[in-house]
């Protein structure tokens, strides 16, 4: 297989030697394991918070497959991101019961508030705002799930508040 030329830019995992560390170490303890790809991707994601494109054509050189397959995990599973994350991320529930029950509306609110569209993260990397699928919780709609905590019936009026509970200085 022939190794792939890829640029790194310096704020890339792999160009922080303490990262590039973190990242040789999960490769090589997982490397020869039965679905070692999906082993490696998920620990470098618990543990770097994200798989950029230079660090996915470093997984397969380093695992020797195709990038297309390391690639095609990352882009399948949702709970793969290839970008940085905010220290809290805000999730709203697209279900049809959220949807209906007005979750566009407060979209549109934490675009107002927070100057971010849903799949970015604000400028001082606090906050990362998704949309996500059903959460489940369609009795309590529309749900927006904050870190780990779900909180339902939320109206635009009130989600400023849910916000300001995880900005810094707002504790």
């Amino acid at each position: 297989m022939a190794e792939i030329k890829f640029s790194i830019s310096s704020n890339d995992p792999l160009a922080k030697p303490e990262l590039k560390k973190i990242i040789d170490e999960v490769i090589d303890r997982n490397k020869h394991l039965n679905g070692a790809t999906m082993v490696v991707l998920n620990e470098l994601q618990s543990k770097i918070g994200f798989i950029s494109r230079p660090m996915q054509v470093y997984v397969a050189q380093r695992l020797g497959i195709p990038v297309s397959q390391v690639h095609g995990v990352v882009s399948f599973y949702s709970f793969f991101t290839t970008s940085p994350r905010g220290k809290h991320t805000v999730k709203f529930c697209l279900g049809t019961a959220c949807y209906v029950g007005g979750i566009p509306q407060i979209i549109e609110k934490a675009k107002q508030i927070l100057g971010v569209e849903p799949g970015q993260t604000t400028e001082d990397g606090e906050i990362t705002l998704e949309v996500c699928r059903c959460v489940g919780a369609c009795s309590q709609a529309p749900v927006v799930v904050i870190d780990e905590d779900l909180h339902g019936r939320v109206r635009p009026n009130k989600f400023p508040q849910l916000i300001k509970s995880i900005q810094p200085g707002q504790e």
